[in-house]
């Protein structure tokens, strides 16, 4: 198990609708595939999905879902290369590590994923980003 707490997440900025989860577990295109497909299997209308060109998301085996994911009426758009500045989810990954953590977050693995989770059930009320 790694030590590493790893967020997987779909922000809608229109909405401040977020699908996420966290998992200890090691992240890999098998593991990004099932939540690419359990959030196609939530959209109830066409949607975008904008995402980075790291090797999870260009791999043979992800690239290899997305005519599937297109006729459930979810379409990838890859940003240009080293723009993470571009994709709005990054702001949010940043004020959760940043501006709203909590002190006792760092107390133990169990804090931080609770802090986490609060984050994920709170976000668009208790904690929201002006996209402007």
């Amino acid at each position: 198990m790694s030590k590493n707490l790893n967020v997987l997440g779909f922000l809608n900025i229109n909405t401040s609708k977020l699908f996420a989860s966290c998992t200890y577990d090691k992240v890999d295109t098998d593991v990004v595939i099932e939540h690419f497909n359990l959030f196609a299997n939530e959209i109830t209308k066409e949607t975008v999905a904008v995402i980075d060109n790291a090797s999870i998301h260009t791999s043979h085996k992800f690239k290899a879902m997305l005519q599937i994911w297109e006729s459930q009426g979810l379409t990838i758009f890859y940003l240009p290369p080293y723009s993470p500045q571009l994709n709005p989810i990054e702001m949010l990954w940043k004020f959760m590590k940043y501006y709203w953590i909590e002190f006792d977050a760092y107390k133990s693995a169990k804090h931080m994923q609770d802090y986490v989770e609060k984050v994920i059930i709170g976000y668009g009320e208790k904690f929201e980003i002006n996209f402007g």
